[in-house]
């Protein structure tokens, strides 16, 4: 059984989050997607671990069900903001858990650190070897991942408030991490460039705040499991040993589509190579402000490897593009949620399955049955990875260029919630429409 997973997501508890979050919708949306596989995200927030208690179930695997069917795994994301090395640090980490009851003993120990309930990413004011510590002392079966890890403002590696190695960060609670995820800037053959890292999983997830397709999913893990062996000791054993036999791939966007890719200056519209940027002494041509530096020059930074072939033991990676944005581009709508953009979503969705199976899968005459050749034709460039974008940078998505001869449109404001307009039927609607 092939199992698209995506674990890192966050409720409707958690700040700048859609409101319509819910296991319900969440489960709906994932299937339409391919994902077979959600974290619930922010598990410690107290009205939001009542509702994944009352809609999952649980069967001793550590491999939760909603009543849908579909399959969810206790996680959360903890900001530890704190001083080390004479400088402040801001680091994100993603824990996950094997049962409510270890969820429960995490909410007592983390209560008595701070609030819970004013946001679905708590702060604390511990260090990262510190949250280490205090989740062992809770049980040794919580995974302990850093989440995005070269983002620079929350990254373990972030250029502005982050470390030069998971050793200086942990400590000597180092060797009880052994992933990172890598987020949407980076993807595995940059990270594969670091020495230090290739003992260290590379896990990929969306981070995302609605369920909708452009969002839910564009990053994930793929694992093949026979489905009574599915466990999160398994699953977390096969991240840790990188057992391809079971940790098939992973699903990434662009690095450049990241909106920290390259280096700049979102105030003054700049961005910039890591040699450019060096040129400059890092400071923004137009204001003289420091440039927020991106993961590519992070990477160069940490980096003890060129820029080389992808090692050929190491678990493959498919780059791809939302097919959202495809259809949008293909037709000329302005946005992924107009009318005309979820008609055709739904269409493909109904007859080959899911996103996944339609962008990774689904041969080009079989798509040209039931969308124009621009759309087809498109999606197979998307799945060759033939499709450029221009850099992300100090917060700005990048943006995909499916037609060279025409100049980009200008990056969309990162508004992650917004779906549809009410007034329009919805990607459940349409389906109904199209069986």
């Amino acid at each position: 059984m092939r199992i698209f997973a995506d674990l890192h997501i966050h409720s409707r508890y958690s700040r700048a989050c859609s409101k319509d979050l819910s296991v319900a919708t969440l489960s709906t949306h994932a299937a339409k997607k391919g994902v077979s596989l959600l974290g619930t995200g922010d598990f410690q927030h107290p009205e939001w671990i009542k509702e994944l208690k009352a809609n999952l179930t649980e069967d001793g695997t550590g491999i939760l069900k909603s009543s849908s069917g579909m399959r969810f795994m206790l996680s959360t994301e903890i900001a530890n903001f704190f001083s080390q090395g004479g400088k402040g640090r801001r680091v994100h980490n993603v824990l996950y858990a094997p049962d409510f009851e270890t969820v429960d003993q995490i909410i007592d120990v983390l209560g008595k650190k701070g609030r819970l309930d004013y946001d679905g990413r708590p702060i604390f004011g511990m260090s990262c070897l510190e949250l280490v510590e205090l989740m062992r002392s809770v049980s040794e079966k919580i995974t302990i991942v850093p989440a995005h890890a070269w983002t620079p403002w929350f990254g373990v590696f972030g250029s502005m408030s982050g470390f030069d190695s998971l050793q200086e960060a942990f400590g000597d609670q180092t060797k009880h991490i052994f992933a990172i995820e890598t987020g949407l800037s980076s993807d595995p053959q940059m990270n594969r460039r670091l020495s230090a890292l290739d003992n260290i999983a590379l896990i990929s997830n969306s981070d995302a705040h609605s369920y909708w397709p452009w969002r839910l999913g564009r990053e994930a893990n793929v694992f093949e499991f026979d489905e009574e062996r599915l466990t999160y000791d398994r699953l977390m054993e096969a991240i840790r040993t990188q057992n391809q036999d079971h940790f098939k791939a992973t699903v990434e966007v662009d690095p450049s589509y990241g909106k920290y890719h390259v280096d700049g200056h979102r105030a003054c519209g700049v961005s910039y190579e890591p040699a450019e940027t060096r040129k400059l002494g890092k400071r923004c041509p137009k204001c003289g402000k420091e440039l927020t530096i991106g993961v590519l020059h992070r990477v160069d930074e940490l980096a003890d490897r060129p820029d080389g072939p992808y090692p050929k033991d190491a678990i493959p990676f498919h780059k791809i593009i939302p097919l959202s944005e495809i259809i949008t581009a293909a037709i000329g709508a302005n946005q992924p949620f107009s009318k005309k953009v979820w008609e055709i979503y739904s269409k493909l969705q109904n007859v080959f399955g899911s996103e996944f199976a339609i962008l990774l899968e689904t041969p080009r005459e079989e798509l040209a049955k039931h969308v124009d050749e621009t759309i087809a034709d498109l999606i197979i460039r998307n799945r060759q990875g033939n499709i450029t974008v221009r850099p992300g940078f100090d917060g700005v998505y990048g943006v995909p260029i499916f037609d060279p001869s025409k100049p980009p449109p200008e990056p969309e404001p990162d508004v992650v919630t917004r779906g549809p307009p009410k007034k329009q039927r919805s990607l459940t609607e349409f389906s109904k429409d199209s069986s």
